[in-house]
Formats: C-alpha cells, sequence, structure tokens
C-alpha cells in the first residue's frame, strides 16, 4: 500500500521498530570484530593528532548501498539513520543489530514511479525529538514522528507559492530555527528540469512561526551547511564544479545571513579526486569536517586544511555519532566509522 502525504500509513517504520528487517542490497559487517577499512587518513598538519589518534582507520559497518546520504544518530535510538536517496529509503544501524530497512517511502510518496534521486536526503532531530527530512521526490521539508501513525508533516514545500526544487540538507538553530539548501538534484533534470518553478537555489531560514525567508541566492548549487559552536557563523558548500567552494556566513541577530566571505576553495581538484563538496559538520572546538574531492576534509576554525579522511569514494556526508566522538561517514555504497578525540554535537538529543 503506497502512502499519500499527510495521511496515516503502516509504513515500515513501526515494523522496525518491532524487529530489525533484512536490507534489500546492503550487508552489515559484523559487530563482534572490527571491520574492513575504508580508505585512509591522509595528515597535513600535526594538529590533526588532537582531532583524530595517530592509530585511528575508518571502519566499514555497512556496505551494497547505491548511494547513501544525510546520516543522523538517533540518541533516543541508540542507533544511526542514514537516506537512501534513489530506492527511496531511510536505513538503521545500530551495533550488534546491523543494519536494516527504517522508514520506506523517505521523500516520495507520489503515485506515478520515477528514476532520479527521489528519496530523502539530509535527516536531523528537532528540538522536541521528531524527525525532520529534506525530501527530494516531494519537494519539501516534512516531520515524523517515531512513536506515531509514520504520517509525514508538511513544514514547508513553497516559496512565493511556487514549489521548491529539492531540499537537500538542514539543521536547527538553538532557538527552534530551521536553516536549509534547496538545489536541484531531486529533479531528474536538474536545474534545466522542465518542472523547476523557482529560478534560483536557495539558502533558507524557516523561523518557528512559519516564515520562510531565503538567505542568500548566490550559490549554484547549495549543499550542505552547519553552524559554528557560537552559532555566529553558517557554513554553506556549493557542489558546483566550477566553482566547489565552502562559504562562511556570518549570522545576523535577526536569523538573516550578512555577506559571506569565501572558506575554502577546492574547483583545481574537481576530478582528480572523486567527490565535490556536499555534507558537513562542525564540532564543538570548530573544526570542520567537509565532505569534498577525496573524502572529507578536515579544517581548523582559521581555514588552514589540516588533512583528509580519504575514503576513496565520493563521500556524500558525515554525522557525529554516540556520545558525539564517533564521526559516522556516508561514502557511495558504504557508511564507515571513525572514533574521535573531539566531540560534536547530535541533533535534538539535549531535548528528547
Amino acid at each position: 500500500m503506497r502512502p499519500r502525504p499527510g495521511l496515516p500509513f503502516p509504513c515500515l517504520l513501526i515494523l522496525a521498530l518491532a524487529g530489525w528487517l533484512a536490507p534489500l542490497a546492503a550487508e552489515a559487517v559484523a559487530d563482534d570484530a572490527p571491520g574492513p577499512t575504508l580508505g585512509k587518513i591522509e595528515r597535513l598538519d600535526p594538529a590533526l593528532d588532537e582531532i583524530i589518534a595517530p592509530d585511528a582507520r575508518m571502519e566499514r559497518i555497512a556496505e551494497g548501498f547505491t548511494w547513501v546520504e544525510g546520516p543522523v544518530w538517533d540518541a533516543a535510538g541508540d542507533r544511526l539513520l542514514f537516506s537512501d536517496t534513489i530506492h527511496n529509503v531511510v536505513h538503521q544501524w545500530k551495533k550488534g543489530q546491523g543494519v536494516g530497512v527504517f522508514l520506506r517511502p523517505s521523500g516520495y510518496t507520489g503515485e506515478k514511479p520515477r528514476g532520479g534521486e527521489p528519496g530523502s536526503n539530509g535527516l536531523t532531530f528537532d528540538h522536541d525529538g521528531r524527525l525532520v527530512l529534506c525530501q527530494h521526490g516531494d519537494r519539501r521539508i516534512a516531520r515524523v514522528r517515531l512513536d506515531g501513525d509514520c504520517s509525514f508533516t508538511t513544514l514547508v514545500d513553497r516559496y512565493e507559492g511556487k514549489r521548491l526544487n529539492s531540499p537537500n540538507d538542514g539543521v536547527f538553530k538553538s532557538n527552534g530555527d530551521y536553516y536549509f539548501t534547496d538545489p536541484s538534484y531531486g529533479l531528474l533534470g536538474e536545474n534545466h528540469d522542465e518542472g523547476k518553478e523557482l529560478d534560483f537555489s536557495g539558502v533558507y531560514r524557516l523561523a518557528k512561526d512559519g516564515t520562510l525567508t531565503p538567505l542568500t541566492k548566490e550559490l549554484k548549487n547549495p549543499n550542505g551547511l552547519a553552524f559554528s559552536p557560537d552559532e555566529k557563523t553558517l557554513y554553506v558548500a556549493n557542489s558546483d564544479p566550477k566553482r566547489a567552494i565552502w562559504m562562511a556566513y556570518p549570522v545576523q541577530e535577526d536569523g538573516n545571513l550578512g555577506p559571506g566571505r569565501l572558506f575554502g576553495d577546492v574547483t583545481e581538484t574537481v576530478g582528480k579526486a572523486p567527490g565535490l563538496p556536499d555534507g558537513l559538520k562542525v564540532d564543538e572546538k570548530g573544526n570542520i569536517f567537509a565532505t569534498g574531492p577525496g573524502g572529507v576534509l578536515i579544517f581548523n576554525p582559521e581555514g588552514k586544511h589540516l588533512g583528509t579522511l580519504a575514503t576513496g569514494e565520493p563521500t556524500g556526508n558525515c554525522a557525529f555519532g554516540e556520545d558525539g566522538s564517533v564521526l559516522y561517514i556516508t561514502a557511495n555504497k558504504y557508511v564507515a566509522r571513525l572514533p574521535l578525540k573531539t566531540k560534536g554535537p547530535i541533533p535534538g538529543a539535549r531535548k528528547r
């Protein structure tokens, strides 16, 4: 039975909460022994040793997917959730139990079959512990309760009456405002899709009262985003191969953004290593973990490149998990974990 937007449906989330489901194409690495290594860690500066131990390794914990994205740690469930954008599924991984389907559909609830990347992308939790999804296929930001009937609630799907492109990634500010990016990757024709209604790809702020404000229209493909620890800076990735950069925007008192500054530019490395600027996270010390060409690039707050988690794969995103001292990485068909000497925030954990 295929669900319809906004209506209760017997989704697989209910089954997943009752017991683990075998993945369709993925394989979980056994938990009783360390999994195989993914790629290598390239150290460019001794300061990286204060973030990642010299003997640390990226451990593959699940594989066999097509393109995984949007990881988030569910503190209440002690598990990792992540999006399979092509197969319209959110998967879950839990130590000792492996990987299985958590939610289907995740991003497209229409009746007509479609290709492309219709599933959810970025995932996070609001301050009340509810899962919030960037839905490519339904072209909206939606929320679903983990203890209810699994119905989606639309938070926003239009700007000035025009449908959003395909929301990609989002982050909550401590005051409850939600910031998100809206490129066109979920549209079959992307920026040239005939169904594209907006003439820009924006970064937005969705205020607690439901007011939607475009913050910048200057990036062709805005993608991952994250706040600095003091929330005075918003970092935004631009996954444009002709302008593969990260911008840093000052956050004003009213929540809007001031003129941005260039934080990092890897345009010259595009094509020499797999990937583009995509998802990113910031730890408690202000270090930026930014996926890009080569894997996950780690910068200090001043923008110095300290090293790279060289996955050898196009790498979509990363997230802090467990007590915040483990980095989970979604890289093409793999999910990996890496212990850290630093910690990062867990979305929604304080309120759950």
